[in-house]
C-alpha cells in the first residue's frame, strides 16, 4: 500500500514540476499581470485588444497576416509550428485550399506517427515495467482487472493524459477561456467512454471484472458531478481545486485498500481451495494466452540475419534499421507504401526511444544503441518539455540546460558502454524501460500537440466557436493517444486492459486537470476562478457524458459484464447522436426559448 502511495505521490510530484516550469516561464514572457486580458500579447503592441481570431475570414487578404500576427487570440499556446500564420502569412489567398490541404496530409501524417509510438514502443516498455514489477500486464494498465494495483492510476493516466492536463492548465490560464478546459475535458470523456470503448468492445469482446468495473464507473460519476456543480455555480474557490485533488487521492487510497482485501482473500482462497483451480487462475491463464497467440513481436523486424557474433557497429547499423528485407519482399504493394512512410518516424523514434523486452533472451540489449539511448533520450526529454522553452534555457544566462543533458548523458553512457557487454544485458537493464516508457509518452504527447494546433487553425479558418472547438476537434486531438493505446491493446489481446484505461485515465485527467490548472492560477491571481460557460452547449456535453455513463451503469451488469459488439455498436450510436445534437445547437438549429 505505501509503495502504492509512493507511486500516485510521484506522478503527481511529476506534473507538478512540469507545471511550474510552464509557470516560471510564463513569468517570463512579457505577459506578466496579463491575466486580466490575454496571456500572449504580441511584441511591440500595447493594450491591444483581443478580437476573436475567427474574424480572420472576414478581413481583406492583405490584412489577415498582421492580424494574425498581433492578435493574441491567434498565438498558439505550444507546439513547434504556427499554423495560422503558415496560412495567413506564407500562402496567397487563392492557394487557400492548397495550404489545407497540405495541413490534412500532415494531420494524417501525426496519425501514423502516433499509431508507430503507441504500437511498437509505448505498449512494449509498458508491458516491460510491468513484467519488472512482477505484475500481470493488467495491473501496470488499469485499475479494473481482479487484480488491481494503483500502478496503473500512475503510468497510462500519465501517458495518456499530459495532452488533457497540459491543455486544461493552458485554458485555465485565461479567466475567459477557462470553460473551454470544461468542454474540452467533457468532450474527451464522451469520447473515451462511447467510441474509444465502444470500438474496443467491437474489435475484442470480452468480460469485464465486476467490482472494479462498478467501482470506477461510480468514481467517475461524483468526478462528473463535482465539474458539473463547479460549472453551475460559475466559479472555482481554493477550496474546490483542493477537494478535486483531494478526491482523485481518496480513489487511489480506495484502489490501494481494494486491491490488498482481494489480494488478502485470494491467498485465504488458494489455501483452501485446490491448486490450479480454473475459477482463481482463469485471468492470470488467459493474459498468458493472450501474450502467446495475440502479442505483436516487436523485435521481429529488427532481428539480425546474421547468427555469428557481431561486432559494436554492426549490432547498432542493425539495430536501428527499420527495414525487413525479407518480408518486404513478400508483402503487398499498399503494406510497401504504407512501409516507406513509416520509415523515417521509425528511425528517428528507434534512435530516440530504448524497448526491452523481458521476453527475448537478450532482453533486446543493444549496447551501442543503448548507451546511445543515454544521450539522446535524455535531450529529446528536454527539448520536447514546453515545446523546447525549458532545453534553450540558460543557467545564469550562460550554459543552456540542453548542453549541460548532453555532457551528463555522454558521461553517463560513455561509463556504461566500458563497463557492459554486447552478448550480455546488465542487471540495470530494466532502467531502459522506464526510460522508454517516459520517451515515448513524450513523443504522443509532442504529436497530439501538433495535431491539437491544426485543428483549431482548421477552425478558426472554419469559423467554429471554441465551445465546439473544445467538445470536437480539441477533444479529438488530446484523445487520439488514448485511442491508438487503447485499441492497440485490444487487437494484441488485452481488451480488459484497454477498456479499463478508458475510464480510469480520464478520472486523472479530469480530476487532477481541472484541479491542478485552477490552483495554478489561483495561486498566481489570488482570486477565485470564473467560468462561462457557452450556454446550451455545455450542458448538452455534461448531459452527454452523464447518460453514457448511466447506460454503462445499467447496461453491462444486466449483460452480466459481458461486453458484446452490439454494446460496442450502441456507444457509438450515441456518440453520433450527441455529435448531431452539438452541431446542430451550435448553428441554432437547437436553441432555448426566450421568454
Amino acid at each position: 500500500m505505501a509503495g502504492g502511495l509512493l507511486n500516485v505521490s510521484w506522478v503527481l510530484s511529476l506534473l507538478c514540476v512540469l507545471q511550474m516550469v510552464e509557470t516560471v516561464s510564463g513569468a517570463r514572457a512579457p505577459s506578466v499581470g496579463a491575466h486580466i486580458s490575454s496571456q500572449f500579447p504580441a511584441a511591440g503592441v500595447s493594450q491591444t485588444s483581443v478580437v476573436d481570431c475567427r474574424e480572420v475570414c472576414g478581413l481583406n487578404a492583405s490584412d489577415r497576416c498582421a492580424f494574425v500576427r498581433t492578435n493574441p487570440d491567434c498565438r498558439s499556446d505550444g507546439g513547434y509550428l504556427d499554423y495560422l500564420e503558415g496560412i495567413f502569412c506564407h500562402f496567397p489567398a487563392r492557394l487557400l485550399p492548397l495550404a489545407i490541404t497540405l495541413y490534412a496530409f500532415w494531420l494524417l501524417y501525426l496519425f501514423l506517427i502516433l499509431g508507430v509510438t503507441a504500437a511498437k514502443f509505448f505498449c512494449p516498455n509498458l508491458s516491460a515495467i510491468s513484467t519488472t514489477l512482477k505484475l500481470s500486464h493488467n495491473v501496470a494498465v488499469s485499475f479494473w482487472p481482479l487484480d488491481t494495483s494503483p500502478h496503473g492510476v500512475t503510468f497510462l493516466a500519465f501517458g495518456n493524459g499530459a495532452p488533457d492536463i497540459f491543455s486544461a492548465l493552458v485554458a485555465f490560464s485565461d479567466p475567459r477561456t477557462a470553460g473551454l478546459a470544461f468542454g474540452a475535458l467533457f468532450g474527451a470523456g464522451v469520447l473515451v467512454t462511447t467510441v474509444v470503448a465502444g470500438g474496443i468492445a467491437i474489435l475484442r469482446p470480452f468480460t469485464a471484472a465486476s467490482r472494479p468495473f462498478l467501482r470506477d464507473i461510480i468514481f467517475y460519476m461524483a468526478a462528473v458531478l463535482l465539474i458539473f456543480t463547479a460549472l453551475y455555480c460559475g466559479r472555482v474557490t481554493l477550496a474546490w481545486a483542493l477537494g478535486y485533488l483531494g478526491f482523485y487521492a481518496f480513489y487511489v487510497v480506495t484502489v490501494v485498500l481494494c486491491t490488498w482485501i482481494y489480494q488478502r482473500q485470494r491467498r485465504r482462497s488458494l489455501v483452501c481451495s485446490m491448486p490450479a483451480t480454473p475459477e482463481i487462475l482463469s485471468d492470470s491463464e488467459e493474459e498468458r494466452m493472450s501474450s502467446n497467440t495475440n502479442s505483436y513481436d516487436y523485435g521481429e523486424e529488427y532481428r539480425p540475419l546474421l547468427l555469428y557474433p557481431e561486432t559494436t557497429a554492426q549490432i547498432l547499423v542493425q539495430a536501428l534499421n527499420p527495414l525487413d528485407y525479407r518480408k518486404w519482399r513478400t508483402k503487398p504493394m499498399y503494406w510497401r507504401v504504407l512501409k516507406v512512410f513509416k520509415l523515417p518516424v521509425e528511425f528517428l523514434l528507434l534512435l530516440t526511444v530504448p524497448v526491452m523486452d523481458p521476453d527475448k533472451e537478450d532482453r533486446n540489449w543493444k549496447r551501442p544503441l543503448n548507451c546511445l539511448h543515454l544521450v539522446i533520450s535524455p535531450l529529446f526529454l528536454t527539448l520536447t518539455l514546453q515545446s523546447g522553452a525549458y532545453g534553450v534555457y540558460e543557467i545564469g544566462g550562460l550554459f543552456p540546460v540542453w548542453a549541460v543533458v548532453v555532457i551528463a548523458g555522454t558521461a553517463l553512457a560513455a561509463v556504461t558502454f566500458f563497463a557492459t557487454s554486447n552478448s550480455e544485458p546488465p542487471r540495470f537493464h530494466w532502467l531502459f524501460a522506464f526510460l522508454g516508457f517516459l520517451t515515448s509518452a513524450l513523443w504522443i504527447n509532442a504529436a497530439a500537440t501538433e495535431v491539437v494546433n491544426i485543428l483549431r487553425s482548421l477552425g478558426v479558418v472554419f469559423r467554429l466557436s471554441n465551445t465546439v472547438l473544445g467538445l470536437t476537434l480539441l477533444a479529438w486531438g488530446n484523445s487520439i493517444g488514448d485511442v491508438f493505446s487503447d485499441f492497440t491493446l485490444a487487437r494484441q489481446g488485452y481488451p480488459r486492459m484497454a477498456f479499463s484505461a478508458c475510464f480510469g485515465g480520464i478520472i486523472f485527467n479530469m480530476l487532477v486537470g481541472v484541479g491542478l490548472g485552477c490552483l495554478l492560477q489561483i495561486s498566481r491571481s489570488h482570486v477565485e476562478v470564473k467560468l462561462e460557460p457557452d450556454g446550451l452547449l455545455v450542458w448538452i456535453l455534461a448531459g452527454t457524458l452523464g447518460l453514457s455513463l448511466v447506460c454503462s451503469l445499467v447496461l453491462v451488469p444486466l449483460q452480466c459484464f459481458q461486453l458484446s459488439r452490439v454494446y460496442g455498436c450502441c456507444l457509438l450510436l450515441l456518440y453520433l447522436t450527441f455529435l448531431v445534437v452539438a452541431l446542430l445547437t451550435e448553428f441554432g438549429v437547437i436553441h432555448l426559448k426566450t421568454v
